[in-house]
């Protein structure tokens, strides 16, 4: 990172911005450009998890390549100025690299949908067969990872 000053380096305060976020972006390898799509996640244990349609062009490219980049970003307001070198925004974001896998039991589906649902809510849910068959429901094992953040005050 060009920027040490801006770096995040300690594991909890990188943690703690993926665990705030409410949307990642992910990016395939594709051609003959990449394919970028935001979607929801959940954040635990060193994955991101999430779920869409079972087929598409995001499915397809998992079942490729199996890998994936993503970025998780928290706006945390904009800063004007005078003039404009003056403005700036507030921001927090993470991004890094992984392998994907789709889960496909129905249990593990279960398991990996709470995980997501708790990025939102502490409340419990129920996910009924046919929600779960009709569900792609994936993780993302993050190999790596770098945060960074600006005019955030300690």
């Amino acid at each position: 990172m060009r920027r040490s000053d801006k770096a995040v380096t300690e594991q909890g305060a990188i943690e703690k911005i993926l665990h705030t976020g409410t949307i990642c972006q992910l990016a395939f390898s594709d051609e003959p450009v990449p394919y970028l799509v935001t979607l929801n996640y959940g954040y635990h244990d060193g994955a991101l998890y999430f779920h869409s349609a079972r087929e598409g062009r995001k499915i397809d490219l998992i079942r490729k390549h199996g890998q994936a980049a993503f970025t998780v970003a928290l706006d945390r307001g904009l800063i004007t100025g005078e003039k404009a070198c003056d403005w700036s925004v507030r921001f927090q974001s993470v991004v890094g690299h992984g392998s994907v896998i789709l889960i496909e039991t129905p249990e593990e589906k279960r398991q990996a949908l709470d995980l997501f649902m708790a990025q939102y809510s502490s409340d419990d849910f129920s996910y009924p067969d046919k929600m779960i068959q009709a569900t792609a429901v994936f993780k993302l094992e993050i190999n790596a990872m770098t945060a960074k953040q600006s005019r955030i005050e300690a």
